[in-house]
């Protein structure tokens, strides 16, 4: 396909850095931008076509122009779902002074595919400099092709709705079902539901990358707000640190007072990512169903630490104590209890 605003050529070429893609990757997805470049007035012109009805003949050729890497990439990315392939975007390197250099080009030996496109940038231009069309696999059949990892992505739009929607209290799987119904079905979505899952975890660990102690604390003061007998509690340590938090919500507080004169209490879970102690408070009901009182998070599992966490207890109980604790063999736990609670009651290991 030749487009009559091409120039024939240009006056001057700087080559700065080259890129290739090639079979069996992800790069991006959406429309196929095709850009010319006027050296007289320095003006683009653009032509987009849209993927879905992408014209099966349309082939890359030597000299094809597009405005960015952007544009180049949703370009070739467009043209192999398209065709039914998929593909992976070659290495590149910036040098001391950060700027892409080109990168020794390493053999694939997946399948031996020689599909690939390679473009040279001046003035910001990326020119189709070597195109190949040669493929040693089968394609995807084309009722499976809206799969292909390389031509799935979330739009903004699509991201902006999802976001709303989900802060809104509605599950991220019915979400995706509605966006892709209002796009006609999955096969035009250009995303599925693990994509969206995928965004979903991204999108909370951004909310708490910078702040995660005080995003808690803040979430708990969130809780308080529309709950009042929401309980809560947090201690920090001489640098600022959160060392330990409780908290329970008003249906444990309503558990514990019917069904608290028997408490569990574990300390035996350690999480992973901030080597905190888990230590929930638990017991049974009167269906022989675990129900949940107080959950707790400390650093140690000190004296101090048991202290500080069962007087928290008792004062997010009302006071009352329980009659029997089922506990682990912890000798500093054991002393806790016959410091804290009165001298009649029993702890069993």
């Amino acid at each position: 396909m030749i487009y009559s605003t091409f120039i024939q050529s240009l006056t001057k070429l700087v080559i700065v850095y080259s890129i290739i893609y090639s079979s069996y990757f992800d790069t991006y997805h959406l429309k196929i931008v095709i850009v010319a470049h006027n050296v007289n007035d320095q003006k683009y012109s653009t032509r987009t076509h849209n993927v879905s009805s992408i014209n099966k003949k349309f082939v890359f050729e030597i000299g094809m122009k597009f405005v960015s890497e952007e544009y180049s990439c949703n370009a070739y990315n467009s043209y192999d779902v398209a065709k039914g392939f998929e593909i992976r975007k070659g290495p590149k390197t910036h040098n001391r002074n950060k700027e892409m250099t080109r990168k020794r080009q390493r053999l694939e030996y997946r399948c031996g595919c020689l599909a690939h496109i390679k473009f040279k940038i001046s003035n910001v231009i990326w020119e189709v400099c070597e195109f190949s069309d040669e493929h040693s696999h089968p394609m995807i059949e084309y009722n499976l092709r809206h799969f292909i990892q390389s031509g799935r992505k979330l739009t903004n739009s699509t991201k902006n709705i999802l976001g709303s929607m989900l802060d809104a209290g509605i599950r991220t799987k019915k979400v995706v079902r509605y966006l892709q119904y209002e796009e006609g079905g999955i096969e035009n979505a250009g995303f599925i539901e693990q994509d969206a899952h995928k965004f979903v975890q991204a999108h909370k660990r951004n909310m708490i990358s910078s702040g995660d102690a005080q995003t808690l604390i803040n979430h708990f003061r969130h809780l308080h707000s529309e709950d009042s007998k929401f309980f809560y509690s947090f201690q920090v340590d001489e640098d600022g640190r959160l060392c330990n938090f409780f908290w329970r919500d008003s249906i444990s507080r309503l558990h514990y007072q019917c069904f608290g004169d028997v408490t569990i209490f574990d300390t035996t879970y350690r999480t992973n990512r901030y080597n905190m102690i888990c230590s929930p408070f638990v017991g049974v009901n009167n269906h022989w169903k675990n129900v949940f009182f107080l959950c707790a998070f400390s650093c140690n599992e000190t004296t101090d630490s048991f202290v500080c966490l069962f007087q928290t207890f008792l004062k997010g109980m009302g006071g009352k104590t329980p009659k029997t604790i089922f506990k682990d063999q912890d000798h500093a736990m054991a002393a806790v209890i016959r410091q804290v609670f009165p001298k009649h009651i029993s702890s069993i290991v």
